[in-house]
């Protein structure tokens, strides 16, 4: 995993009803016997069979329509409000960069357990300083009330503030390059210039969901 050239630069169609006829048999009307002489009052002939109109078919519901998807922001603007946050600072290779951040998180995680202070936002990682075998990085989360007894390499700070560029990445922590590549085309084709730092927020709990399932928000702070 290598960041450090970021750096550098959805009917269902109606059914037409079926036909329906009635067919009706020809209904013959039998000759009364002749009446006796003595009866004067003729015999009234028997009613035809009515025809009963069939029913019209039922009327097929419109399709349902599917739910539209809106994009995923990619280089939206935004200002980032600075938040209180407790902080690890750490260092970590590329090549096993996740399980590094996955180790802070689950450090500043117990802490708050054993305290019993719930987190205020989403878990972050701010990247300081990378380069082609490495980087080193602040994992950050937002608390209302600080803890105390500090582990080692932990601090009580504010999270990043001002103008940003805000991009989503969705999938694993190593398929990153692909968003950060797509980042950086991004800013050249604009001609933006970034700070040299970025913020990967956590929507999703790294902790509890699989990593390829991750969903994260890229925030990148401009000059």
């Amino acid at each position: 995993m290598n960041r450090s050239r970021f750096f550098r630069h959805a009917m269902v169609a109606l059914v037409p009803a079926a036909a329906i006829s009635l067919g009706l048999g020809n209904v013959l009307a039998q000759t009364p016997p002749p009446a006796p002489p003595a009866v004067s009052t003729p015999t009234p002939p028997a009613p035809g069979p009515s025809a009963t109109p069939a029913p019209p078919p039922p009327a097929t519901p419109p399709p349902a329509t599917a739910p539209v998807q809106t994009a995923d922001p990619f280089g939206e603007q935004i200002t980032l409000a600075p938040k209180t946050v407790v902080v690890m600072r750490g260092n970590a290779n590329w090549d096993s960069a996740f399980d590094t951040l996955i180790d802070s998180f689950k450090a500043l995680s117990a802490l708050l357990d054993k305290q019993g202070i719930k987190p205020a936002g989403n878990s972050m990682i701010v990247y300081t300083a990378t380069d082609d075998t490495g980087f080193t990085y602040l994992a950050e989360i937002p608390v209302e009330q600080e803890p105390k007894n500090l582990g080692k390499d932990m601090s009580i700070g504010k999270s990043p503030e001002g103008n940003a560029l805000k991009f989503v990445h969705r999938g694993s922590y190593d398929n990153m390059d692909n968003t950060y590549e797509a980042i950086t085309n991004h800013l050249d084709d604009k001609k933006l210039e970034a700070k040299d730092t970025f913020i990967e927020e956590y929507i999703t709990d790294p902790l509890k969901t699989a990593e390829d399932k991750l969903v994260i928000n890229v925030y990148v702070p401009l000059k």
